[in-house]
């Protein structure tokens, strides 16, 4: 991590945040809200390392004292909020951590930064708990919290909050990020913008996974063979995704990309335009089979399968829907 300059897109934010510094208009209170790996964390390190900064500007100069701290993750006044439970944040986590601390001065910098990443765990009694310090919050503290999901808060935290919500950053600046800082192939950086829907940390996962081309095999396999496979071969192929530390989510991504190229294809005739070129025999037979509307379906019924196993809808349940619709359409 080296500071607001280093960070792909989320242009208006860091715009947002720095004239926040140089205008010393800084809020109290912060939320950061955007999917997994969209970069939250990144913003809030080099928010909170630019305050800290020892030559005041807005960014962090990377050379003083304060920022080599921030850096090493060693500031003793950027306090980062650890929990014991993996699902919830507790309110004696918010109290020890944070409501305890908040009246100690910081020690060798203008403010206190804390960090509360998974924001969404906190539960009413935590979030009660915090609300307490972030109406009333010593002047040096500033409270950042990182989120998948802002709707989780009570209206009262989020009133009190500055709003940031992340956008999804544009696939030809990924594309070109890949390429030049990660030095991946043209087709592969294609493959990895499309799968990663303009979120440049998934992208960055999947370019840097050993595991990649077999990932993609295994989903493409999978969809050739469709039409002859039963319920348990799909569910084991899928089950295996556990070993290339991705998630069942990203398989459907792939599966996903896969249908809309065929979608293209049957729309525009076009080769040049698929993500999977190398493929091009198999979408070619699947957009002769398969209908516009019936496409669609598929498309829709892989984006229902992602939100209802993030719901923890019965996982067999989910894969039966998926694959009887699949060999429907």
């Amino acid at each position: 991590m080296a500071g607001f300059s280093s960070i792909i897109g989320h242009q208006q934010i860091i715009e947002h945040l720095q004239n926040a510094i140089s205008m010393d208009k800084v809020s109290h209170a912060y939320i950061f809200n955007g999917p997994e790996k969209s970069g939250k964390m990144m913003l809030a390190k080099s928010f909170a390392m630019a305050l800290q900064c020892e030559k005041h500007g807005t960014d962090g100069c990377m050379e003083c004292h304060s920022c080599k701290q921030a850096l090493s993750n060693n500031h003793p006044d950027i306090i980062y909020l650890h929990h014991e439970k993996p699902n919830t944040i507790s309110v004696d986590d918010i109290r020890t951590q944070i409501n305890n601390d908040v009246d100690i001065k910081p020690y060798a910098s203008p403010y206190k930064v804390y960090i509360i990443d998974e924001a969404e765990k906190m539960n009413p009694q935590a979030q009660n708990a915090l609300l307490k310090t972030i109406e009333e919050p010593p002047a040096y503290v500033i409270i950042l919290l990182l989120t998948t999901n802002a709707d989780s808060f009570l209206p009262t935290i989020l009133s009190r909050c500055i709003t940031l919500n992340l956008k999804v950053v544009p696939d030809d600046v990924i594309r070109e990020f890949l390429m030049k800082d990660c030095q991946v192939p043209d087709y592969k950086a294609d493959i990895c913008t499309a799968f990663a829907q303009g979120n440049v940390g998934k992208a960055i996962q999947l370019a840097n996974s050993e595991d990649f081309n077999e990932i993609k095999a295994s989903a493409i396999q999978l969809l050739k063979r469709i039409k002859d496979i039963e319920l348990y071969e799909m569910m084991e192929a899928v089950k295996q995704i556990g070993e290339y530390k991705l998630s069942i989510n990203d398989y459907f991504d792939i599966m996903t990309i896969w249908f809309r190229d065929v979608l293209l294809y049957k729309a525009t005739s076009d080769v040049n335009s698929l993500i999977f070129k190398d493929e091009v025999y198999d979408i070619k037979l699947q957009a002769s089979k398969s209908s516009y509307g019936g496409i669609e379906t598929i498309i829709e019924t892989l984006d229902k399968a992602k939100r209802r196993l993030n719901a923890n809808v019965n996982f067999d349940l989910v894969m039966e829907l998926l694959l009887l619709t699949i060999k429907e359409n």
